[in-house]
């Protein structure tokens, strides 16, 4: 006969008890039972499963520490990436550019590319020689150094200083020709184009 004096719960007060129980969850990771919803990370729309935002900063951490750029979910068996945009905002900013920088790195590993002040890929796949948009300098698609007129890419690891690019770029404008034996550049002036060593 002890319900008979007992009082109904205020409506109020089942929604606050619905909530807390449903906004109740248990990290993965550490197996913390957690209340605070703001303390679970959310892969974007990808995957739903609980952690709490502490163990997704160490997960990630320690990912991008071992040179793992495409970080996966932690559940067994989920295959999805974990979106570095969802986690932006509990991530340093020194981390996520890492971690971007990472990303873009991979993207751009299968392809022939050079970097001066600004990205250069070479879409067509035959391109030697290209200029950096930015400092209008040419570069080397094969060898990535900076362009080395007058010279083949194994001849450019012995280019020295600016004289020699300056002097390749010379020859080549002028149609200088070097001997294949002792390599010093000629100038046909008259007669056939046959030549002969010194």
């Amino acid at each position: 006969m002890g319900n008979v004096n007992r009082k109904p719960r205020p409506k109020s007060l089942l929604f606050a008890c619905f909530w807390s129980c449903s906004s109740r969850f248990t990290c993965e990771i550490c197996s913390e039972p957690l209340v605070l919803p703001n303390r679970q990370f959310k892969n974007g729309n990808q995957c739903a499963h609980p952690y709490c935002t502490k163990c997704m900063i160490k997960y990630i951490q320690a990912n991008l520490q071992g040179n793992i750029f495409d970080i996966k979910c932690p559940a067994l068996n989920c295959g999805h990436s974990i979106d570095p945009l969802s986690c932006h905002r509990i991530i340093t900013n020194q981390l996520f550019d890492k971690w971007c920088d990472m990303l873009c790195n991979s993207a751009v590993l299968g392809l022939d590319w050079v970097y001066c002040s600004a990205l250069i890929i070479n879409e067509c796949g035959d391109l030697e020689r290209c200029v950096c948009p930015n400092c209008k300098k040419p570069f080397c698609f094969r060898c990535k150094i900076p362009w080395h007129d007058g010279y083949t890419c194994e001849e450019s690891g012995e280019i020295i200083d600016q004289n020699d690019i300056a002097f390749g770029e010379l020859s080549a404008k002028i149609h200088w020709m070097r001997c294949p034996r002792c390599r010093h550049c000629v100038e046909l002036v008259e007669g056939c184009s046959f030549l002969r060593c010194r």
